[in-house]
């Protein structure tokens, strides 16, 4: 196995700028996720580190050497795609020893009748390795079965048995599940990270679904617009986003964001409640940042006033959209289904928050400290 390293990665299609000055660093054996929207550039950056697309500058290394020029057969790399791109006229077995019989065997080998009898030995040795794969993916018994003969699930572990069965150096994988069902997708993530636990590998993975992101990787480089916002762990991005962007995107539901206004002095406020610690930026406006789970619906004096225009029921939760009487400014509050389900539409509530959770951000959309701020508390 080895790490990954991207250096000043460019790319433009014509006049149009894909990435700009990309830098990312994977150290071996990690798990780590490229996530952003459609249109950010996180596959053109994977196709870039597989050798499948050119960059126009910057420079690819691999377990410290310089692959940039180097075609992808010879960067040992393996590929699993969001179509499977599994051959349909070849069982499961065939289809996984496909990349090693063109790696492995010379060409008049690979002939249909006459390769097997002639390079028995290195069929054996094939097979042995198809097999052992598929037992640690859990698929001996559709070693026999063609793909148009499996489920969803069951052809993704195909596509990764074919790239696992060459011991490659990394796994690039580009939105490998976005075929599935939701509770598909579920479970596949859990497997997906118990075998990257068992293999010891390197993994990097592209996704728009940030649940995957932060369900899986050990860390995560967010994108938009050409540029990674924030690379690191997943509760810490969570927890701490460096910019509006990134809060806005890592967490579901969305984060509520109120306009805010600091004085003279930096003292803020938001809809006439002080918010805790001071800014040293000067006067004006910024954005205060709260997620659902850090409002509550029995604020006391200090809290704002509103009333419930919707509620979305998930079992175990609730989640109260309330519109705020003093600018008609709609929040999104978490509410748990033994204390807040007889909370009807229309009612009236105030809305209270826990100042420790506050994320204020400037106009540029730039993350700002107060200067007395209240600890840092982990995610829950």
């Amino acid at each position: 196995m080895a790490s990954i390293e991207l250096v000043h990665i460019v790319k433009s299609f014509g006049d149009t700028p894909v990435l700009r000055d990309v830098s990312l660093s994977i150290a071996d054996r990690e798990f780590v996720t490229l996530v952003g929207p459609s249109g950010c550039g996180k596959s053109t950056l994977l196709r870039i580190l597989a050798g499948l697309e050119a960059a126009d500058g910057g420079a690819v290394h691999i377990g410290g050497q310089d692959v940039t020029g180097v075609r992808p057969a010879s960067r040992n790399l393996a590929m699993v795609f969001q179509s499977y791109a599994l051959y349909p006229h070849l069982t499961v077995a065939q289809n996984m020893a496909t990349p090693l019989k063109l790696r492995d065997l010379p060409r008049w080998a690979r002939l249909p009748v006459i390769g097997p009898l002639a390079a028995r030995k290195a069929y054996e040795k094939i097979g042995a390795q198809v097999r052992q794969t598929a037992e640690v993916l859990k698929i001996e018994a559709l070693l026999d079965r063609k793909p148009g003969q499996l489920s969803g699930g069951q052809r993704q572990r195909a596509a990764l048995g074919r790239a696992m069965v060459r011991q490659p150096v990394a796994f690039l994988m580009d939105e490998p599940l976005s075929n599935l069902d939701a509770a598909l997708r579920v479970h596949m993530r859990a497997e997906l990270s118990e075998l990257h636990r068992r293999l010891g590998a390197t993994f990097v993975y592209v996704t728009h679904d940030q649940a995957e992101a932060l369900t899986m990787s050990d860390k995560m480089a967010v994108m938009m617009g050409g540029q990674i916002l924030q690379f690191g762990p997943p509760d810490q991005i969570f927890a701490d986003p460096a910019t509006l962007e990134v809060a806005e995107f890592v967490g579901s539901p969305k984060i509520n964001v109120l306009p805010g206004e600091v004085d003279a002095e930096g003292r803020i406020r938001a809809f006439d409640l002080p918010v805790p610690g001071r800014l040293t930026a000067g006067a004006g406006p910024v954005q205060i940042g709260l997620r659902p789970e850090h409002l509550r619906l029995e604020g006391g004096a200090d809290a704002w006033p509103g009333r419930v225009i919707h509620r979305e029921n998930l079992g175990h939760d609730l989640y109260f959209h309330v519109v705020l009487d003093a600018a008609e400014t709609r929040l999104i509050v978490r509410g748990a289904q033994d204390v807040h389900g007889n909370v009807p539409l229309d009612a009236p509530v105030r809305i209270g928050f826990d100042p420790a959770r506050v994320l204020i951000f400037g106009a540029d959309g730039r993350r700002q400290r107060p200067l007395v701020a209240p600890p840092m508390v982990e995610s829950v």
